[in-house]
């Protein structure tokens, strides 16, 4: 699906919700961390294959503000992988020319890892080809709390009226801004809900649901649900 006909059939911009790796390790008799670990693994090959399909914007849900709540050791392990993947993405992202930025509370990640996300934004911020924004601590809700209130700030500082309030005024308080609204979602698992996931921002996105767990997801499954992607009729609310 890369010729000049169908060009238009490729999302400009991709979200993914990874989920699935927990039961996926148990399916097989492994502690879930086994799965966490095998789900960072496929991430780089996805993220390559969509560069090559053509795609600009990958959104990828890999820990949600609800997930703080897991046991206390699933935590620290995944910050930790976290961690180990920040340091080796960033040689990657760089080598590859691809923006990387992240959104959700950072300040909730260890000190150093937030010195490392934004060294990260820093240095691939000069690159434009290929986006990868990490949500990471996230949650939709959250995220349009804290925009209306730095809205309400402007407000009060007089920097426009209410009146003045619109679509691109809250775009441009949220922790996307700059990102142009996702156009497929994809959330592997089985399960068939957003979760709390860009929940402004996804309101026309063509949602796809496949019950393969995150840590089997590969290049093919990728390309069928681009090509699911194709047949869709974006209609965005007209006839």
């Amino acid at each position: 699906m890369t010729t000049e006909e169908n060009k238009d059939k490729i999302p400009t911009h991709l979200a993914i919700i990874m989920d699935g790796n927990g039961r996926w390790a148990q399916e097989k008799g492994l502690p879930r961390t086994a799965g966490h670990k095998k789900g960072a693994e496929v991430l780089k090959p996805i993220l390559e294959h969509a560069q090559k399909r053509g795609i600009k914007y990958v959104t990828l849900f890999a820990f949600s503000s609800e997930n703080w709540n897991r046991p206390k050791t699933e935590v620290k392990y995944l910050v930790e992988l976290f961690r180990k993947y920040l340091n080796e993405y960033a040689k990657e992202m760089d080598k590859h020319r691809v923006a990387v930025s992240f959104v959700g509370t950072r300040e909730k990640f260890p000190a150093d890892m937030v010195n490392k996300m934004n060294e990260i934004e820093r240095e691939t911020a000069k690159y434009d080809d290929f986006h990868v924004i990490f949500a990471l601590s996230y949650g939709g809700r959250e995220d349009l709390i804290a925009a209306t209130k730095r809205i309400a700030l402007d407000i009060r500082e007089q920097k426009y009226l209410i009146s003045a309030i619109d679509e691109n005024k809250i775009n441009e308080a949220l922790s996307t801004h700059g990102a142009p609204y996702p156009d497929l979602v994809i959330r592997t698992s089985g399960e068939q809900r957003i979760s709390n996931f860009l929940l402004w921002e996804i309101a026309y996105a063509e949602l796809y649901f496949t019950p393969i767990y995150w840590p089997d997801f590969n290049e093919q499954d990728l390309d069928i649900a681009i090509e699911a992607y194709g047949r869709r009729n974006r209609r965005f609310g007209r006839v």
